[in-house]
């Protein structure tokens, strides 16, 4: 049965540079960088050295304690470097790209007659595995789990996030071919979530197998979290699997003509970009190429999804596995004039500190800079306001701290994921970096009891 829900708390950050709705050409680039560090707790095991030959979808790396877990090159080209940093640990291979992709054959066959295990074979082998993660502990799923149901938010509610009606315009066969294959991974639901703020596009309001649901209200509606709490909360024992749209279209496109294709479209965004807009790449991508002559200052912040909870990057860095976006704001590197004692027209504060409340329809040009340093971490009711949670975040958090694990089941752990706690990591008053805490409090759970 199909739910309206609407949420209040939360907070929708009014940054300037959302990008526009036009779809721009960037160069191939010349180099790209499949990072382990972009899928969390894995433990990687090359297959390949510096100097051989790939095609995309050759197997490069695979997960060290789950073998049929592999993860293959985005393009075709040369390994031309394994990069490692301390005790050798890897970091990266680098694969100097041909002008023109040569793809692996892979004989998927009719989808339509598939079971399940010869779908996760398939899924396994190409590596499209990593697109499904799971709930709890938000890690790359596991083939040999049976999820009680899959879920698919449709919209990005961070702050500058694409427009994912926008990316997905006019490709509704990829995408019901996408849920078709997805619907054979569970015998429960496949949940999707429809912005209901929006009139969401026809593709996902048509979409065919799917128990279709609407949520209103401030980021992090979009959060697949906040969905599966408010629809059919986790408990535990219990295993979720989600997926995002883009992901949906690479899984029914490789299942339609049996190339490993993970080129999708990313906005690129932020206060710093002088044109914001839309551009097709493929993840792994140099940040270079990507923003080539479109940043207005070489001090910018540059980040590898959104503000809120995507990864800081350089120039020479590359586009992360799961990024749907490039953001570039200003760093914030420099000292203020009389610091909070400021007037603060031009600021922006979530309290009544500013004047911003009086324009709330203005946007602003915010930088990186904490305002102040970390302190005393005590309750002021900061995060309630924003964590649209039936959960006790200052609760949780400080039980992390202590390492009480009784205490992090009791309090919902299960339930949550990093990304959930961004926008109290934003209010913080006590800056601290709470997104880095629950994460750290899954891993302590997920080995406790793995």
């Amino acid at each position: 049965m199909s739910k309206d829900i609407r949420i209040r708390r939360g907070l929708d950050i009014p940054l300037e540079g959302q990008a526009d709705r036009v779809l721009a050409p960037v160069a191939a680039s010349e180099t790209y960088v499949v990072k382990p560090t972009d899928f969390h707790g894995l433990t990687p095991k090359l297959t390949v050295r510096e100097g051989d030959e790939v095609k995309a979808g050759s197997i490069l790396f695979y997960d060290k304690y789950n073998e049929k877990v592999k993860f293959t090159s985005p393009v075709s080209g040369e390994v031309v470097e394994i990069i490692r940093g301390a005790k050798r640990k890897v970091l990266g291979v680098k694969i100097l790209a041909d002008k023109e992709i040569n793809y692996e054959t892979f004989e998927v066959g009719n989808a339509s007659s598939m079971n399940r295990d010869q779908i996760i074979d398939m899924m396994c082998q190409s590596g499209l595995w990593p697109l499904l993660k799971r709930r709890p502990y938000n890690v790359i799923a596991n083939p040999e789990d049976q999820p009680r149901d899959i879920f698919i938010s449709s919209f990005d509610s961070a702050p500058l996030a694409q427009d994912n009606d926008f990316l997905v315009h006019g490709q509704e066969e990829d995408f019901q071919a996408g849920l078709d294959i997805l619907g054979k991974l569970t015998e429960g639901k496949v949940h999707l979530t429809l912005d209901g703020n929006t009139n969401s596009s026809s593709v996902f309001s048509n979409a065919k197998g799917v128990e279709i649901h609407k949520i209103q209200g401030p980021h992090p509606a979009g959060n697949v979290g906040v969905q599966i709490h408010h629809i059919a909360p986790i408990n535990k024992g219990e295993v979720i699997w989600t997926i995002r749209p883009q992901d949906i279209l690479i899984l029914g496109r490789f299942f339609k003509t049996g190339k490993f294709d993970l080129s999708k479209i990313i906005a690129i965004a932020g206060s710093e970009i002088e044109k914001p807009r839309y551009s097709k790449v493929i993840p792994g991508a140099q940040i270079s190429t990507i923003l080539a002559d479109n940043l207005k200052s070489e001090k910018a912040r540059i980040i590898s999804g959104n503000v809120l909870t995507g990864e800081k990057v350089s120039l020479d860095g590359n586009l992360g596995f799961y990024a749907d976006m490039v953001t570039a704001i200003p760093e914030g590197d420099h000292q203020e004039f009389m610091g909070w004692l400021a007037p603060g027209f031009k600021d922006y504060s979530t309290s009544r500190a500013y004047m911003s409340w009086l324009s709330p329809k203005k946007s602003y040009k915010l930088d990186t800079n904490l305002h102040g340093e970390e302190r005393a971490y005590v309750i002021t009711g900061e995060y309630e306001k924003v964590f649209p949670f039936d959960i006790y975040p200052v609760q949780l958090v400080k039980a992390i701290m202590i390492g009480d694990v009784e205490d992090l089941e009791n309090l919902g752990i299960y339930e949550v994921s990093e990304e959930d706690f961004a926008l109290c990591e934003f209010v913080c008053t006590s800056k601290i970096n709470v997104q880095e805490v629950v994460r750290e409090g899954l891993d302590m759970v997920r080995k406790e009891f793995s």
